[in-house]
């Protein structure tokens, strides 16, 4: 049956005379408030390899083609695992000197305190690598590759709480409602694997804080771009996308005479509405039906060699969701050309029980954050695959509630913290930035979240002020009105 043709039989003439009466109008009151929109249309640049975004054409050859980011939610610990302070050991338990704090707000948890004493870590650094880079006992294998890693000491933000933070970091905003960072991608550069997302998100729960802070899908959302570009969650066992396998009944071929007819619906809709999220369910339908046998073959594991199971830790071959599993699914990503894959692991809000938990937390996630870095590399993937590790923020150098011999916890810190980025054009082994010997302020290169944005962009061969959406009347981007490119961690 054609459902259009039937439509057009079923048109009084009343009818088809009354919408052309209203489209020539539309056409004419169009013409009179932007005549621009009738002229002939500009030559566009022409279209770059394997891109089917927004952009005609990058601004510039990209490094990366494709990010992998590592978030740690709940704010891990630069002062325990990074940022180096041998003159922390004569501060302990010494009350942090006002003019170091200089005013700074606090949060509730802490405001009530009437002691901050400083607190050195209790785990050993030590220097690895040719770069000789500072780094803690409890991160072994990340040690092992820091001749790979940029690792970046003076990030700042000025959100102190998580949701806030997190937000902005992943959507350049503290409010919600914005696109995320692998939407933007999406929206700009497409995908170049037509039978997976462009965007993708996992999520595994951390050994440390099991009461850590909530994970929000709109954190994967597209805000006001067209949906289509929003993350599209992976989940541990046999379903991995939820409502995407066909149910009891119904087989691949009735699936597709449906989609077939649904297609044709939406369609005479569009011309009639003119909405672009109904072209855009269109083609989410059409992806969820090639995800159908694009995905199975994605999650499973049973290929993999035991010597690459052993490097990223995987002991029970791949049938857990966690946090291994899912780095390994992100290079596998990689290599069929998923724009952005962000792996969420909750666990890092350590204010109280820091020494147990944070050990915890980074067995999870040292040996298979440094097996990504080394598989891509071994695998010729790591010089076009930017891989980002961190948190929305750090933590303090101060005691949350009382300090004791064995035990202390860290609140919430903005100011500076670490994060670490490899592959994708960033300058291997190196340092960057540098803050004050209480790990509280930073004296050298600051790199604010709008600066890490801007720079990631740039990796990916886009200017950042350049990639834009037009919203209620304003031209929107990812680092709002600020930004700048760090050209010192580049290549």
């Amino acid at each position: 049956m054609d459902l259009q043709r039937q439509r057009q039989l079923l048109l009084t003439r009343r009818q088809f005379f009354g919408r052309t009466a209203a489209g020539i109008g539309t056409a004419a009151l169009a013409s009179l408030l932007n005549p621009s929109l009738f002229a002939g249309a500009p030559a566009l640049a022409a279209p770059a390899a394997g891109y089917q975004g927004m952009l005609k054409a990058l601004h510039f050859a990209p490094k990366a083609k494709r990010v992998i980011y590592l978030f740690m939610s709940g704010g891990p610990s630069h002062i325990d695992l990074f940022d180096y302070k041998p003159a922390l050991q004569k501060f302990h338990g010494k009350e942090l000197p006002a003019v170091v704090r200089n005013g700074q707000r606090i949060t509730g948890m802490t405001s009530g305190q009437s002691s901050f004493p400083c607190v050195a870590p209790m785990f050993k650094f030590n220097q690895h690598g040719q770069c000789g880079a500072w780094v803690s006992e409890l991160l072994p294998h990340t040690a092992g590759v820091v001749d790979d890693i940029a690792i970046i000491k003076s990030m700042n933000t000025e959100a102190i709480n998580h949701d806030p933070a997190t937000t902005f970091l992943v959507t350049g905003s503290q409010q919600p409602g914005r696109p995320s960072l692998g939407a933007w991608l999406s929206y700009g550069l497409g995908s170049e694997n037509q039978n997976l997302p462009a965007f993708v998100v996992m999520i595994s729960q951390g050994s440390g804080n099991k009461t850590d802070q909530p994970i929000f899908s709109r954190l994967w959302g597209a805000g006001f771009l067209p949906s289509e570009h929003q993350g599209v969650r992976l989940r541990s066992g046999s379903d991995p996308v939820l409502y995407l396998s066909n149910p009891p009944g119904i087989d691949a071929d009735s699936r597709r005479r449906m989609l077939d007819g649904v297609d044709q619906l939406d369609a005479m809709a569009a011309q009639s509405f003119g909405d672009p999220e109904i072209n855009t369910r269109i083609a989410q339908y059409e992806m969820a039906f090639r995800m159908q046998s694009s995905v199975p073959d994605l999650t499973d594991l049973s290929g993999e060699s035991k010597s690459t199971m052993d490097l990223y830790g995987i002991k029970n071959d791949g049938v857990d969701g966690g946090f291994a599993r899912n780095c390994l699914l992100a290079r596998r990503m990689a290599e069929r050309g998923v724009r952005f894959v962000q792996l969420m692991h909750r666990g890092w809000d350590q204010h109280n029980d820091l020494p147990g938990q944070i050990r915890g937390q980074c067995k999870d996630v040292d040996q298979p954050a440094a097996a990504l870095v080394k598989d891509l590399k071994q695998r010729g993937l790591l010089d076009e695959t930017l891989v980002v590790w961190g948190g929305e923020f750090g933590r303090t150098v101060y005691s949350q509630g009382a300090l004791t011999a064995n035990n202390y916890g860290r609140d919430h810190h903005g100011r500076c913290f670490t994060m670490w980025a490899a592959g994708g054009g960033i300058k291997p082994g190196v340092s960057w930035g540098e803050t004050d010997d209480y790990c509280y302020n930073i004296v050298r290169d600051g790199v604010h979240i709008h600066d890490l944005n801007a720079t990631l962009l740039h990796c990916m061969g886009v200017e950042h002020t350049k990639l834009t959406y037009r919203f209620q009347g304003r031209d929107f981007r990812l680092t709002d009105v600020h930004g700048n490119v760090v050209s010192g961690l580049l290549q």
